[in-house]
């Protein structure tokens, strides 16, 4: 049996133009290079898995070139070049975690902090995360190399899933690869990394819209029956109405990196919910989340958050009205007498109006 490799180490960058999302600072290192115009020290900086040690190494391997190209890379051919491949070159002494864990190791790093008057005479570049398209984008080619089918709504769930970090995403994708067999599809990516389908958001919001209360407690006890976390659910929801909210608009729709079949159904869901709404769906769910780790009864507040949710709009009552918080009522003339007409001036007079209670005061 051959020896299998990780995708994350069989496809790790080797040059400055297959580095993921990040083309900019390639770029400038390439530049210093090929205009021979290198820092005292470089530090690199950022979260784990966009590229930093992999720029690290093509960055001490190239500069070691003997015959570097025109573009600024490594040529690979060259005496050094062959000896950082086959980590054997003195020219280049790699340092990292993995082999440089131990009690002491940490302790002595906790204790000699980068000085600012070290980090004044160092050049420092800030790793940036890698967005959704960039990942997706490296996941069809790494597909491509390996003979694997997969449908863009299935790479998109685990380029989120990966949350900026390429090597996370190619470690998510060898899972989801055994799990598949091969055939990589949205609904075996959610049931393996046991992702909540954007189904269920739509069937809130419609419930949510409509009103429709006990629809959506039934939803939410369908979701939980299914082993999600409460706290991940109105996470989720939270997230939903932001994506809605920024669909409504072309100018922030590029904020919003799902597949192309998802897009079209928040456009047009975006369509049926007015801003206020959105807004105020948003401030409930967010709250629900700051109050979900310390509540006694999780499953209740949870209830309680899309019973609000659902009397922000309900059917055949624009919710601009409902923020006027202005109730019709039912006026009568008397025990035993009809009720008023709506145009009569009684019941235009009567209106119920909200009142915020007086302040505590202060005990002399």
């Amino acid at each position: 049996m051959d020896n299998y490799i990780v995708s994350a180490r069989k496809y790790r960058p080797s040059t400055f133009r297959s580095v993921v999302g990040q083309k900019s600072l390639t770029t400038t290192l390439k530049n210093a290079i090929q205009s021979n115009k290198l820092a005292h020290a470089y530090l690199f900086c950022g979260p784990r898995g966009v590229g930093k040690t992999s720029c690290a190494r093509i960055f001490a391997k190239t500069i070691n070139c003997l015959n570097p190209t025109a573009d600024g890379e490594a040529c690979n051919e060259c005496e050094s070049c062959k000896a950082f491949n086959e980590q054997r070159s003195y020219n280049i002494h790699e340092l990292d975690a993995a082999s440089n864990n131990s009690v002491d190791d940490i302790r002595a790093l906790i204790e000699h902090k980068v000085l600012p008057t070290i980090l004044s005479r160092c050049q420092i570049y800030d790793f940036s995360r890698i967005s959704i398209a960039d990942m997706v984008e490296h996941l069809e080619y790494v597909s491509s190399c390996e003979g694997v089918t997969a449908e863009p709504e299935a790479l998109n769930v685990i380029a989120q899933k990966a949350d900026g970090g390429m090597r996370d995403a190619l470690s998510i994708f060898d899972q989801v690869v055994s799990f598949t067999n091969g055939n990589i599809t949205y609904q075996a990516v959610i049931d393996n990394l046991n992702v909540l389908d954007y189904e269920y958001y739509f069937r809130l919001t419609d419930a949510m819209l409509s009103g429709n209360v006990r629809s959506a407690i039934l939803i939410l006890n369908d979701i939980l029956s299914k082993g999600f976390d409460g706290q991940n659910i109105i996470t989720g929801l939270a997230s939903h109405f932001r994506d809605l909210l920024v669909c409504k608009d072309e100018a922030t729709l590029i904020l919003f990196e799902v597949g192309a079949s998802i897009r079209e159904r928040y456009k047009e869901m975006a369509k049926r919910c007015s801003d206020g709404l959105l807004f105020k769906a948003i401030e409930l769910t967010n709250t629900c989340d700051l109050n979900y780790r310390a509540s006694r009864n999780k499953r209740l507040l949870l209830e309680l958050t899309l019973i609000q949710l659902c009397q922000l709009s309900s059917a055949g009552q624009p919710a601009d009205d409902k923020k006027k918080g202005l109730i019709e009522p039912i006026a009568s003339n008397g025990p035993g007498q009809a009720p008023a007409q709506a145009g009569q001036a009684v019941a235009a007079q009567q209106t119920y109006t909200v009142q915020s209670a007086p302040p505590l005061q202060r005990p002399v």
